[in-house]
């Protein structure tokens, strides 16, 4: 069954009266690539972060395949955390681990303590692993500390730690925000390929709006923590951005 992410009211404050997510409603059910666009300040990152609860909702609901994930207690968050593969805008990479074995973190959540400690990986996982630095155009680099790569190879190593997870779900909060033109265009690719190789929603918080349409199947549009656009991103239009971002100087 495919994946379906449901968010039914999503609201969060961090001040008691000031919102910065207002009663979101979406729905996540295809294996396409949604990217999130608005404003900074706009709550795209909350958004994000509130789906797998590394931000808590202030109200409303996610639903991850019929299971409320504010309802999980603490050990069935985290065993649902391991289905959903998280892409940061930072990396997140140990930096003094070679590839390889940043890799093999995003096994940790089915690996038992002992092995983990001891680095002793089950044979599948490194198999898998071989496998997924192929998927990223890593293989030359299986030994390289995370520190000696450029910042491209690193969001691939992210994207690859992700994808070992094994995740229903996949979710990346501007991860192309450090990186150059082709370079971002390259991780939107890869993330693309990725959600259809898995067949698995991927949810990108994005500020590049002609990188978004040129890459994205789906556009969610907010402005001041509501959703004001969601369709096809070939339909977004210049009235859209407009009612996104505000003005239309910027547009010229």
């Amino acid at each position: 069954m495919p994946t379906r992410l449901e968010l039914r009211g999503l609201g969060k404050s961090y001040v008691p009266g000031k919102p910065v997510l207002h009663q979101i409603d979406l729905c996540f059910d295809t294996p396409t690539l949604t990217a999130i666009i608005g404003p900074s300040g706009t709550g795209k990152s909350t958004l994000i972060r509130c789906i797998n609860r590394l931000v808590e909702p202030s109200q409303g609901d996610i639903w991850l395949d019929g299971v409320s994930l504010r309802q999980l207690n603490t050990e069935g968050l985290r065993q649902t955390r391991a289905r959903i593969g998280m892409v940061f805008q930072e990396y997140n990479l140990v930096e003094r681990l070679s590839v390889m074995e940043n890799l093999l973190t995003g096994v940790l959540g089915h690996t038992p303590a002992w092995r983990a400690w001891l680095r002793r990986f089950a044979p599948e996982d490194i198999d898998r692993a071989w496998q997924t630095l192929g998927l990223v155009g890593l293989q030359d680099f299986v030994n390289a500390r995370a520190d000696s790569l450029s910042g491209g190879q690193r969001q691939r190593v992210g994207i690859a730690r992700a994808v070992m997870q094994s995740p229903a779900l996949l979710l990346a909060d501007e991860p192309t925000s450090s990186l150059d033109p082709k370079t971002s265009a390259d991780i939107m690719d890869l993330l693309k390929q990725v959600g259809q190789q898995r067949s698995i929603p991927v949810i990108v918080n994005m500020h590049d709006v002609a990188l978004a349409k040129r890459c994205a199947d789906r556009i969610v549009g907010m402005h001041q923590g509501q959703v004001v656009f969601d369709g096809p991103a070939q339909q977004l239009s210049d009235t859209d951005l407009h009612t996104i971002y505000g003005g239309r100087s910027w547009l010229d």
